[in-house]
């Protein structure tokens, strides 16, 4: 019996982990294909940049497990039209895989240090419909509301007013909502009331949610410069 050699791991460890935990949505599963996670994380010694792990991007921060990342967006239902903001951008390897999906998306970061490596990363990829900006990710982003889509990387226990505010009528909002570490990824619609819960899509741990309609920072955020 001829052994094949097992290949490198890729991207396509990540779509297969996606779809055991039932991503079904195509172009969704095509932008985890084609956005190459290795060019978004820093190298790591203990686990290879396309096993389904969170990895450590600094100032304690993690990234998001990629089959949660595709879970959560999958829950956003994008169809290629929407404006999304994004709360929690990283290095902006989920920046990359929603302006895949989107038309536009606006990312918030605290640290002005990974604020500016996401920009250089985007900008690596060719992605140009996407921003980064340095800010409080609780109180979004007013002066490009309102947004079809909302999609939060942190954990609280409610939805920042803020945010439930810049979410058009229709729209869609994900959230981790917990104490941070022990979560329900929840999604939620907004109406003419309010927010409406529609469903839990993960049980997960998440870092916190610092700002004003947060935890309060340990440490201010950097300045933009």
């Amino acid at each position: 019996m001829m052994l094949h050699p097992r290949r490198d791991p890729g991207p396509e460890d990540l779509v297969e982990a996606a779809r055991a935990c039932g991503v079904t949505d195509e172009r969704l599963l095509r932008a985890l294909r084609t956005t190459p996670r290795a060019a978004f994380v820093p190298a790591s010694p203990h686990a290879s940049v396309y096993a389904d792990v969170p990895l450590p991007i600094g100032h304690g921060q993690v990234t998001t497990q990629p089959s949660l990342v595709a879970r959560m967006i999958a829950a956003l239902g994008l169809t290629g039209n929407e404006r999304v903001l994004e709360i929690g951008s990283g290095h902006g390897f989920q920046t990359a895989l929603l302006a895949r999906l989107a038309a536009y998306v606006v990312g918030v970061e605290r640290w002005a240090d990974l604020a500016e490596q996401a920009r250089a990363n985007l900008a690596g990829q060719g992605i140009g419909n996407a921003e980064i900006v340095v800010a409080d990710g609780t109180l979004g982003v007013a002066d490009r509301a309102p947004f079809d889509a909302i999609v939060v990387s942190a954990a609280f226990p409610e939805v920042p007013p803020p945010l439930a505010a810049q979410l058009r009528s229709g729209g869609r909002l994900v959230q981790p909502i917990g104490p941070g570490g022990q979560e329900r990824v929840e999604l939620y619609e907004g109406t003419p009331q309010g927010l409406v819960r529609r469903r839990t899509i993960a049980l997960a741990h998440f870092v916190r949610l610092h700002g004003e309609y947060g935890y309060p920072p340990t440490a201010p955020p950097e300045d933009a410069g």
